[in-house]
């Protein structure tokens, strides 16, 4: 039934989060950190990070199903009745991600969410029959996109097309100019929009406008989950609620995203392959002098786009907001040890981040760091563009 704002709770969910390999080793996401196991995610999600929701990537991979039945079996985790896998105050989605190619276009990565354990199990035998190596993570699945999408609401999943718009392996970036050329517009349930753009720029695309937008971390350590991250309406966190949030049932609704200023992404600004130089044209770098470039999220972005910035900051407004924050980690003062003093004293990053007053991060940190972490919550600091594959950087 439909419920008052006041009965729903706010939860943080991050819901792209690989897996680097299983619990006795074996490789999964092979450019992964190999302390990424299904418990260990788990563990830093729920004590650490202080997420109510995730969704972990490459659960269709035989070794990770292995992992998760033990884990079920011992008591450790257990799966709950509305979707997903309860460990302490997290609910795990278990996810895939997809790489797919159609004829003549580059390749493209997509997510799907299942329900159970028992549905991404029937998923994973399915993929078996189209995937070369179902050990490995993103690897490319023979199939077309259609029925990939067909299969994912065949098993009551949730269809998401990843990082839409990064140079290498996505759906504008690589793909296609246009969703609707190559998937079935009717089953997509979200758009992932990544780590180079943000609301604001990819409301620029005009059939984006009925999607909801997630932004994810797409963690390949530890530390790196919730660098982004969303904020939901929802009754409890369960794949159910996460299902009517994206669908925006009965009072749930995605409240905010949190998400890297995209001038900190890797891919933001085209960038050049010698010398690494940001140009301002793609006929040859004006530094080195090379016609090889990486395009840049923003000029991918203004190619494509059938909306102008103002209008589309118009369209943007009436979605959640978007909170360009800074993580943790890219803040200046904020090391190892200061970070552990945080968690010491806040318990959670989450709790670092959206509830410690300046005054009560002054206590623990200092006034200067403090004062930057304040900053950071409204991207409030200076920043470098990122691009070509390097990051953006805080310069205070």
């Amino acid at each position: 039934m439909t419920m008052n704002k006041s009965e729903l709770t706010t939860y943080y969910g991050d819901f792209h989060i690989h897996i680097g390999a299983t619990s006795d080793g074996a490789p999964v996401k092979m450019s992964g950190s190999r302390n990424l196991t299904f418990e260990a995610i788990a563990r830093e999600a729920s004590e650490r990070k202080g997420l109510q929701l995730i969704g972990i990537i490459d659960c269709h991979a035989p070794g990770v199903l292995a992992d998760i039945e033990r884990l079920l079996d011992s008591g450790e985790m257990k799966e709950h009745a509305d979707g997903g896998i309860r460990y302490g105050q997290t609910t795990i989605i278990l996810g895939t991600e997809i790489e797919f190619r159609e004829n003549g276009r580059g390749a493209a990565h997509v997510l799907s969410y299942l329900p159970s354990v028992d549905a991404m199990k029937h998923f994973s035998t399915w993929m078996s029959r189209y995937v070369r190596n179902m050990n490995l993570s993103t690897q490319r699945n023979y199939a077309p996109i259609s029925v990939i999408q067909e299969e994912t609401a065949a098993h009551g999943g949730v269809f998401i097309p990843a990082h839409v718009f990064t140079p290498h392996k996505s759906l504008y970036g690589s793909c296609a100019d246009r969703m609707s050329d190559v998937m079935d517009l009717s089953l997509i349930d979200g758009i992932e929009v990544g780590l180079s753009a943000d609301s604001k720029m990819a409301s620029r695309i005009k059939e984006l406008d009925s999607y909801p937008f997630l932004t994810n971390s797409d963690a390949h350590s530890l530390n790196k989950i919730a660098r982004e991250y969303n904020a939901l309406s929802l009754a409890r966190p369960t794949f159910k609620e996460w299902l009517m949030a994206l669908r925006g049932i009965e009072g749930r609704e995605i409240q905010a995203n949190y998400g890297l200023d995209p001038r900190l992404g890797k891919y933001h600004k085209t960038t050049c392959i010698e010398g690494h130089h940001q140009a301002n044209n793609r006929q040859n770098c004006e530094i080195c002098g090379t016609s090889r470039f990486v395009t840049g999220v923003s000029d991918r972005i203004t190619t494509l786009a059938d909306r102008s910035e103002t209008e589309a900051d118009v369209v943007a407004a009436m979605r959640a907001p978007y909170y360009h924050q800074i993580p943790l980690e890219y803040i200046p003062g904020v090391g190892p040890k200061t970070l552990m003093k945080l968690l010491t004293h806040f318990g959670t990053e989450m709790n670092v981040l959206h509830q410690a007053t300046e005054e009560e991060l002054s206590a623990v940190v200092g006034e200067d760091t403090a004062r930057r972490i304040h900053a950071a919550r409204g991207g409030d600091l200076t920043i470098a563009n990122g691009g070509g594959g390097r990051y953006g950087r805080v310069t205070l």
